[in-house]
């Protein structure tokens, strides 16, 4: 009775709330709390945690609170809860609940931490922190490797699926995506952290996806990496997201990001750059014939990729495709191996 008193003392702390306050609510509590069951409900917790997370400047103030209250009544989002529901004066467990999950976005950890799920690509992805959150930009770049793989011809596809090896894996999110949508592929996973391994082994797991898919952990800047890959080729494609965010810019990043995620999965060094050349500089000695390199990289890298390409000749690499996300920006680059011609050897 302590906590639901002091969740109504919140509740009437606010404007709306010092409206409607009675005389002597302290002596009638029932009596203020059934006059409040609007307030009390989920609607009107989603309202209030809305006002109090940008009092406090929360980004996307509503969005976090409709997920937090979805999360607690068992729902993914607040619209898909039966509208029933949206009025229905919350129990006091829930309301403890609410106000704990709450807390911790008061403190700016990622709603994807909070409710320690999310959705990509229809899959249902456990998260924990530090491991990186994908993001919906990401969705895009699977979408285009489906696309390319469609894309093959038929007597292609009717033999073994696509080999594809996934670097820096984090939770999971391409690799699992990729696995489920080609029901004949197999992944090889890396990632250089323990902890994303593991996450990327338990929603391997409980995706029902684990024997299709093999989970290294692997720094691609090391020495001994291209041995450790090079028995699991030829591979078909190449997919990453890895980091590439300018170390100049690592400072502006939001503060859910650089409190609660793993830096190393961003910082890409002066430009950006450092994981993209080692995997561009590893992928031809992988990849069979015709294989690909699908990447997900900072729009300013377009420009810088091709030329570095074109500064590596030896590679025999090209950059044939760069699409936009969804905002517009040059996001993803389709790099593909050819086979050096009689005259060049």
């Amino acid at each position: 009775m302590k906590l639901w008193g002091q969740i109504i003392w919140t509740l009437l702390s606010g404007p709306q709330g010092r409206r409607r306050a009675p005389q002597g609510w302290a002596f009638n509590l029932w009596k203020t709390y059934s006059s409040l069951a609007g307030l009390l409900s989920a609607t009107g917790m989603v309202n209030h945690w809305t006002r109090v997370f940008e009092e406090r400047g929360i980004p996307e103030a509503r969005e976090s609170s409709e997920y937090i209250v979805a999360h607690v009544l068992g729902a993914k989002t607040f619209q898909s809860l039966r509208p029933a529901l949206w009025t229905k004066p919350l129990t006091l467990q829930q309301l403890e609940c609410i106000q704990e999950l709450c807390s911790h976005r008061l403190q700016r950890m990622p709603v994807q931490y909070i409710l320690g799920e999310w959705d990509f690509q229809g899959l249902n992805l456990k998260m924990v922190p530090p491991v990186f959150i994908p993001r919906p930009e990401t969705e895009e770049l699977v979408e285009w490797v489906l696309e390319e793989v469609a894309q093959r011809p038929s007597e292609v596809k009717a033999q073994d699926g696509p080999l594809i090896l996934e670097v820096g894996c984090g939770s999971g999110a391409i690799a699992l995506s990729l696995l489920s949508q080609l029901p004949k592929s197999q992944v090889i996973a890396v990632d250089k952290e323990e902890a994303a391994v593991s996450l990327t082994q338990e929603n391997a797991q409980r995706l029902q996806l684990q024997d299709r898919i093999r989970i290294i952990r692997l720094d691609i800047t090391s020495d001994k990496c291209r041995t450790h890959l090079l028995p699991w080729g030829p591979m078909d494609l190449v997919v990453s997201n890895p980091p590439y965010v300018f170390h100049k810019d690592m400072e502006q990043l939001a503060p859910e990001i650089c409190s609660y995620e793993d830096l190393v999965a961003l910082d890409g060094g002066d430009e950006g750059m450092d994981v993209i050349t080692h995997i561009l500089t590893l992928a031809p000695q992988l990849l069979n014939a015709s294989g690909s390199i699908f990447l997900e990289v900072d729009p300013r890298h377009p420009e810088l990729v091709s030329s570095w390409l074109q500064s590596q000749p030896d590679l025999h690499l090209s950059l044939v495709g760069v699409r936009e996300d969804f905002c517009g920006r040059p996001r993803f680059l389709h790099i593909q191996k050819s086979v050096p011609s009689v005259a060049a050897l």
